[in-house]
């Protein structure tokens, strides 16, 4: 499996991590992993709009146009 090594943690991270690992009853190698597989699990902002713009099939604009144009109407009805 493979490894990460993280390295010139500033003190006060460590010491937040460390307590936070201390108190979820972990190791801070156990907290950090658990960690680290939430973060993957979940897209970001620009995986989920690329899967939805290949996902999404029929429409006429891309999903870029879309957004713009919509952006556009409510700036000019808030005028």
């Amino acid at each position: 499996m493979p490894s990460v090594q993280i390295k010139n943690v500033p003190p006060d991270v460590h010491e937040v991590l460390r307590g936070r690992a201390q108190r979820a009853g972990q190791s801070l190698q156990a907290y950090l992993l658990a960690e680290l597989e939430a973060q993957a699990s979940r897209p970001t902002n620009r995986e989920l709009f690329e899967r939805i713009n290949q996902e999404c099939s029929g429409g006429r604009l891309p999903l870029a146009r879309a957004a713009q144009l919509v952006r556009e109407d409510r700036d000019a009805r808030s005028r």
